[in-house]
């Protein structure tokens, strides 16, 4: 290897761009999980390695010479640019794979029950359910397609809109020993749990000016959707969470008043998949299990 293609160890480099961005040992190496003597033996092997001094000691602190700002500077760029090559090495879709994700809510209440028809449609596929209520980068993570809440505009991705939905108010048919509120204003004298969804909509469906609404708060709808059948309180909720629960007599409607939730699902997935088999065959599976769906929903609200 001739000296002009030589490099020092990754470690070398990752040890001093952590002390040099954090600026001290006791924090890099906690940042990189290793001992203090171990980011010291890699600064030393750098600066050995490179011929000149990258650090000077300041009383107790570590500062950066001007050969080491200037080296700093440009092996962070270098680093950031091989971690964003590696990134997008590792979010290249495999062939045999549909990695999907999901809300918990939306895949724990509606897909789920789905799953053994989409196992069948997806044959020959081994299917990966991610659920998390964080919105994933489909441009740069291994992940094949997302069933989303939202407006549909998401640059660099393909959308199909799946399906709209709708606020329903819901509690377990034993809530208060079977004495179910019915009317608007007995819903709101009665104990609610809640989601992040606000009931405004509903208020106002109802005919009632917006209030704050007392009651435990859950950032997982499957949380609350539990205490509700337990009997602990009554919620609303989105249709599409409850649909399979009323259906099955766990949880009952309260109230005929059902508006609209202001964000449909959608189909996402990277311009990267557009004519992929695999998205093709998940989108005419969706389109079928949506139709049905609005169907029951439909024939059971008559």
């Amino acid at each position: 290897m001739t000296t002009a293609n030589r490099l020092p160890p990754l470690q070398a480099l990752r040890a001093f761009e952590a002390v040099a961005r954090l600026g001290g040992v006791v924090n890099a190496a906690e940042e990189l999980a290793v001992t203090h003597s171990a980011i010291s033996h890699q600064l030393k092997g750098l600066e050995d390695f490179l011929g000149t001094a990258l650090l000077r000691r300041e009383g107790r602190r570590l500062a950066l010479t001007e050969d080491g700002r200037v080296y700093a500077s440009q092996i962070r760029r270098s680093l950031a640019d091989m971690a964003q090559a590696t990134q997008t090495m590792l979010s290249q879709p495999r062939e045999n794979e549909l990695l999907l994700t999901v809300l918990p809510s939306f895949g724990t209440s509606w897909l789920v029950p789905r799953l053994p028809r989409l196992r069948k449609t997806l044959a020959g596929l081994t299917l990966h359910l991610r659920a998390s209520l964080e919105v994933v980068d489909l441009r740069l993570e291994r992940v094949d397609a997302a069933i989303r809440l939202g407006g549909g505009f998401w640059p660099e991705l393909q959308c199909e809109r799946l399906m709209e939905d709708s606020y329903v108010v819901v509690a377990a048919p034993h809530f208060r020993d079977g004495r179910l509120p019915r009317t608007p204003r007995e819903i709101l004298a009665a104990p609610r749990v809640h989601d992040s969804d606000s009931w405004n909509n509903w208020l106002a469906a109802a005919g009632l000016a917006p209030r704050h609404l007392d009651g435990p708060r859950f950032n997982d709808s499957n949380l609350m959707l539990e205490a509700v059948r337990q009997g602990q309180a009554l919620c609303m909720t989105r249709r599409s969470l409850a649909h399979r629960d009323l259906c099955e007599g766990r949880l009952v409607r309260l109230s005929p008043i059902e508006p609209p939730y202001p964000d449909p699902y959608w189909l996402v997935w990277p311009l990267r998949l557009e004519s992929a088999p695999k998205i093709e065959k998940l989108r005419k599976w969706l389109r079928k299990e949506v139709s049905d769906y609005q169907a029951d929903v439909a024939a059971r609200s008559r």
